[in-house]
């Protein structure tokens, strides 16, 4: 079949020399796209390891091959005006034939790989840009899709353009000179330079592990919950200001409280709200008279969220600089809850009267 055909030239059907980074690229890709979505992979250092690979050198790399399908030596393209030799003629010296033109447009594979890198760099923000543009807009699987697509899509390309040249020209991965080399560079003419080499390889790795540990591994951060009171001001735009100062007797008083949980866990919260009559002491201190408990709230709230509600603020113990104190805690509060006990506390001084008798 004609598709078929088609998709056997664009995706190499079995492994070839010049498909060896090809494969390799798109192994990587795949391989984060489960390590970064899929749990529990998701959840280990795997997922910043391999991510960092991918997202810093997979879309780069498969770019760059797309670009430069052949090799260091000259690549080939037929001139504007054919000579007369044929394709059967013998090659030169160089390994050329008569008849064609030939441009140097190949890069080797240290080059490959540093620009793999570098374009990677420049490529990724693009797509983080094209995706804020978009519906999906930016988050973790649309940007892993968003890299994926475009790297698969650009192996694609580089596959398609290699196998449009001679075999000869095409880009392979060197791995058998790597390996001779290596076995070279074991002589005792060369040992100091393997040595350099092996301690540079090592440091290399060294850091993008340091690198990985650090995403992998952030530092916790405090650990903490806010915890607000609200007034509405004259537009009814809710401000951390103008709170009453005086009360009447059982007449409401609407104020709002919120807690925002930066615990990094669900936590369940109590909030107690009491009007209480005190006594400042010698050293400064207070202590607690009378009291009446205006109102409770049990509300549980998910890592990373808030929680406001607006309650009445209404008293029927009457005096003048009452204290009306709201107490948090992360948890059950004790029997009889005070400042001392609480994990936060918020006070309002207040006057509380008697209402005023209109008469006719």
């Amino acid at each position: 079949m004609a598709g078929s055909s088609l998709l056997a030239r664009l995706v190499p059907v079995r492994l070839r020399p010049s498909d060896v980074d090809l494969i390799a690229v798109t192994a990587l890709t795949l391989l984060a796209a489960v390590v970064v979505l899929v749990p529990p992979f998701s959840e280990s250092i795997l997922r910043f390891a391999v991510g960092l690979l991918f997202v810093f050198f997979a879309p780069g790399y498969a770019l760059i091959s797309a670009l430069f399908p052949s090799d260091t030596s000259p690549s080939v393209a037929m001139s504007a005006e054919p000579t007369v030799a044929s394709d059967t003629a013998d090659p030169d010296s160089t390994g050329m034939l008569p008849g064609r033109l030939y441009t140097g447009t190949g890069i080797d594979g240290v080059d490959r790989a540093a620009l793999g890198f570098a374009t990677s760099v420049a490529v990724v923000p693009l797509l983080g840009i094209a995706l804020s543009l978009l519906p999906w807009g930016l988050g973790v699987v649309s940007t892993v899709v968003a890299i994926a697509g475009f790297t698969l899509c650009a192996v694609v390309v580089a596959g398609y353009r290699r196998r449009q040249l001679p075999e000869s020209r095409r880009y392979t991965v060197p791995y058998r000179a790597w390996v001779a080399s290596g076995r070279g560079s074991f002589s005792a003419d060369s040992r100091v330079d393997a040595l350099l080499t092996i301690v540079l390889a090592v440091s290399v790795l060294v850091a993008f592990s340091s690198v990985a540990f650090a995403v992998a591994s952030p530092p916790d951060g405090e650990q903490y919950s806010e915890f607000y009171l609200l007034s509405e001001d004259a537009s009814g735009e809710l401000v951390a200001d103008g709170y009453p100062t005086l009360l009447a007797v059982d007449e409401p008083e609407p104020l709002v409280v919120g807690i925002e949980n930066y615990e990094r866990t669900p936590t369940e919260y109590t909030v107690v709200v009491e009007l209480q009559e005190v006594e400042i002491l010698d050293d400064n201190s207070v202590r607690v008279v009378d009291r009446e408990r205006i109102e409770t709230f049990e509300p549980t709230v998910e890592d990373g969220e808030q929680w406001q509600t607006e309650h009445d603020l209404v008293a029927t113990m009457t005096g003048s600089d009452l204290r009306v104190s709201y107490l948090l805690y992360n948890g059950e509060p004790p029997a009889v809850p005070s400042t001392e006990t609480a994990d936060q506390s918020l006070h309002l001084w207040v006057d509380v009267e008697e209402p005023s008798v209109v008469v006719d």
